[in-house]
């Protein structure tokens, strides 16, 4: 959502950072073409639906989004991906959605799969200016390896794959054991669904 900054005083207190919009329009107005999106929900639970329908008639394209999924067909992300506004989704799980596998396989979206547990460390790491993690998770797999694709071409040729990994060794919790490096992600906005926010931000989820 947008940040807006005020210095109109309120009986007579200097009001100061104020993030209270007006609208669901008004807080995705500043999203543009290009522009980077981490987006709350776990499934089709915790959707920002209000925040996705806004961008939706908003008309900004070409985004790349972080999420655990992409909706389905005609629920949450699945609208904007069905309008052809995403151009990369990252995501932990991709499945229940045909456009979706219609998109990625002809060449029409990147797609970047990561495990969940990473992927939320991913983001918390980015919120804390963290660059970047060992994790155990993906290591002997392709997610360490390489080669995931992550664009088809539209003729079934991979046209991009995931990059191999650092690994390191290291001596934790009393073994020995190898580490892939996972970098954060840090995006332009993040969408998310509360029960309730005040003017600082602070958010209450049910």
């Amino acid at each position: 959502m947008t940040e807006q900054t005020t210095h109109e005083a309120r009986d007579g207190i200097p009001r100061g950072l104020d993030k209270v919009v007006g609208s669901a329009a008004e807080a995705v107005a500043d999203i543009g073409d290009g522009a980077s999106l981490a987006v709350g929900g776990f499934g089709l639970s915790g959707n920002p639906v209000a925040l996705i329908e806004a961008l939706l008639a908003q008309g900004a394209s070409g985004l790349s989004v972080v999420s655990n999924n992409c909706g389905v067909d005609d629920w949450g992300l699945g609208l904007l991906l069905g309008a052809g506004r995403l151009a990369k989704m990252t995501a932990s799980y991709v499945g229940e959605n045909k456009e979706f596998e219609r998109q990625f396989l002809a060449g029409e979206l990147e797609v970047e799969l990561t495990p969940q547990g990473t992927l939320a460390e991913k983001l918390r790491a980015g919120g804390s200016g963290i660059a970047a993690f060992f994790t155990p998770t993906g290591v002997g797999t392709q997610v360490a390896e390489g080669g995931l694709p992550r664009r088809y071409d539209g003729a079934g040729q991979v046209a991009v794959a995931s990059p191999v990994k650092e690994v390191r060794t290291f001596d934790f919790a009393g073994a020995v054991r190898e580490f892939v490096l996972e970098e954060a992600i840090t995006c332009d906005f993040a969408l998310v669904h509360a029960v309730r926010g005040d003017r600082h931000g602070n958010l209450v989820f049910n």
